[in-house]
């Protein structure tokens, strides 16, 4: 498709497992401790790519894996509200409409629940092909923090692999017990091809850009408060300083019309970068390929204040 829009939105919805703050929503774990994701409600797992059970299965009431999907909502060890993997079980799991990336802080959530200390490997991937080494969740530790791995940090991941360590078989609920897996640094990932947007080597909006425009912000709006990144991108054609330019005067186009559709709809800053032809998406060896690497990228991030608390 020439418009691609890849998303991670946040909404409330109220159940006793939530606190509700100005930015994001607090989720009471298994521990009632608060579990705080900056974009709330769609920054979680929503849909299970595969589940494969381990041996010794657990009792058939804890093998339902879309538990594992969406808020938590744990009640309690004996209530069916969680999936349990078996001993050596693996679930994978998407994010359909949101992704995560490696920013500071902690950036994953798993909600791991029941009174067993349950290990498990968690890895996490772009395309579900090719599989990161994400970190270990162990009893009380269901954070993770992707930068301990060396994760890049300009990369958008939309699905997630936990595989149980085989730890604690001996039990009606064998393998980790998974409620839910939320993202923290979760993020709204949106793609325009240029010529949507521009004529070539030109940077003034096309009169039906603005709609294009429009049409992205429906998803944005369901973010109350956010930091909205703008990034302009060319091909390798032409001179490379002009083309970092023209990017930049392209992301400064967009910019203007967000600011203008945005205005009164929720708490955003912006920020802009321009790559010109440094980040391509493919080879500029097709005219196909150039024509993908000719876009502006858009991302909602998490609001700046988030990030700046982390740091008292």
């Amino acid at each position: 498709m020439r418009f691609i829009i890849i998303l991670a939105i946040i909404l409330f919805s109220a159940n006793k497992y939530k606190l509700y703050s100005q930015e994001g929503t607090s989720y009471k774990n298994d521990n009632l401790k608060n579990v705080y994701l900056p974009l709330g409600k769609i920054s979680f797992a929503d849909s299970i790519v595969a589940f494969n059970i381990g041996k010794p299965l657990p009792y058939k009431k804890f093998r339902d894996s879309s538990q594992a999907l969406h808020e938590p909502n744990y009640k309690s060890y004996n209530s069916p509200e969680y999936v349990s993997l078996g001993c050596k079980g693996s679930l994978t799991v998407a994010f359909t409409d949101n992704g995560f990336m490696n920013l500071p802080g902690n950036d994953l959530y798993i909600f791991e629940v029941g009174p067993s200390v349950e290990a498990a490997r968690i890895e996490i991937s772009e395309n579900a092909i090719d599989w990161i080494f994400a970190g270990d969740i162990t009893g009380g530790k269901s954070f993770l923090d992707l930068s301990i791995e060396n994760i890049p940090n300009d990369k958008v991941y939309y699905f997630l692999r936990i595989t149980d360590y085989k730890q604690v078989c001996k039990s009606k609920t064998a393998g980790a017990d998974i409620d839910a897996i939320g993202a923290i640094n979760s993020v709204i990932k949106l793609s325009i091809q240029a010529d949507l947007l521009f004529d070539f080597d030109e940077y003034i909006l096309l009169e039906t850009a603005e709609k294009t425009i429009q049409n992205l912000t429906e998803s944005i709006q369901q973010v109350a408060k956010a930091t909205i990144l703008i990034e302009g991108h060319t091909d390798s054609d032409g001179n490379e300083i002009y083309n970092l330019e023209l990017s930049k005067k392209r992301g400064e186009s967009v910019k203007v019309v967000l600011e203008k559709l945005l205005k009164d709809k929720g708490e955003y800053d912006f920020i802009l970068k321009s790559y010109g032809e440094r980040k391509p998406k493919k080879p500029n060896t097709t005219e196909e390929n150039k024509q993908l690497n000719r876009r502006v990228e858009i991302i909602v991030l998490p609001p700046q204040e988030y990030y700046k608390s982390l740091q008292n």
